[in-house]
């Protein structure tokens, strides 16, 4: 059996996508496998945001599984892994995150971060032979959205003008960055507007920027059908904080309904406390648990002190 690893091409993307959805579903057993994560996309968009993070095994010149890494500035993380069914046990999986750590390495990450099963032991062992440990509990949580107002959010990247698109990324690094040192989102934000999978909203003050969230909505994103989903969302250290975090959600509610969604979908680190508990309070319900792992076995920006949304699937 001859076995390559290499980076994945466009030509690829469709056979990868199947294999990524025929593996997860046989995995958690759905009877038709293939329909994981209906009509959800995560292969095509992350491997355009970063072609050369993102690998592809092969088993006699066949495509038989893929990892796609994904780089926010001084922090790394990985997803989705997967490996065709057919080769599994046969150490494909130990392949992909051998290159996809290399590339973390040459690519100056600081620390790196991945979601899996919290009930799985077998991929718990996997990640800890390349040093990644069990962090908190990480939740998809899920709340239904109608009767909120059908005002546009007028903080929205996708309605601003050039030179303001500069400056919000310019100041979504300067937010992240008192988080944890390097974490940079901004290309994730450009994305989404390219690429047309939704929208990012803002929330500024006299200060400057307190908070965004970059989200994606409808099918063909990594939200799927009628659903608005946050990718990444985060709140500037105050004594405010928590207030702003609640106008954040005020304000994905309302992307929701003007995007013509009824469903919002939000992961939250359970580390991430005070965040957590204002979800649920706010009704908000988790659909997914998962666990964080993280190299080294560090907090990271998983920490109470900080309102961070984002779940590394």
């Amino acid at each position: 059996m001859d076995t390559s690893i290499r980076l994945l091409r466009k030509s690829e993307l469709e056979e990868a996508d199947h294999i990524f959805r025929l593996a997860f579903g046989t995995f958690v057993g759905l009877p038709e496998p293939t329909q994981f994560s209906g009509d959800a996309n995560y292969i095509s968009h992350r491997w355009k945001a970063n072609p050369n993070g993102t690998f592809a095994a092969f088993v006699d010149g066949k495509l038989i599984g893929s990892n796609l890494a994904t780089q926010w500035g001084s922090f790394g993380w990985f997803g989705p892994l997967s490996v065709h069914p057919d080769f599994w046990n046969q150490k494909i999986a130990q392949l992909l995150i051998e290159a996809v750590m290399e590339h973390f390495t040459q690519s100056g990450i600081q620390q790196a971060g991945l979601f899996t099963f919290s009930n799985s032991p077998k991929h718990h062992a996997l990640y800890q032979k390349f040093g990644f440990w069990q962090r908190f509990l990480t939740c998809v949580m899920s709340k239904p959205i109608s009767g909120v107002e059908q005002r546009v959010p007028q903080a929205s990247y996708s309605l601003i003008t050039q030179e303001q698109r500069c400056q919000c990324l310019t100041a979504s690094v300067e937010l992240t960055n008192v988080i944890y040192p390097g974490l940079d989102v901004s290309r994730e934000i450009s994305t989404v507007y390219e690429e047309k999978l939704g929208d990012t909203v803002f929330i500024w003050d006299e200060t400057g920027l307190v908070a965004f969230a970059i989200c994606h909505c409808g099918a063909l994103t990594e939200a799927g059908s009628d659903t608005c989903y946050v990718k990444f969302a985060a709140v500037r250290p105050s004594l405010d904080a928590s207030t702003h975090f609640e106008q954040l959600l005020n304000l994905c509610e309302m992307l929701t309904t003007k995007a013509g969604m009824s469903r919002l979908v939000a992961g939250v680190n359970t580390s991430h406390h005070d965040a957590y508990r204002q979800m649920i309070a706010r009704g908000f319900r988790t659909e997914i648990t998962g666990i964080a792992m993280h190299k080294p076995n560090e907090p990271g920006f998983a920490r109470p002190d900080v309102f961070v949304l984002n779940d590394l699937r």
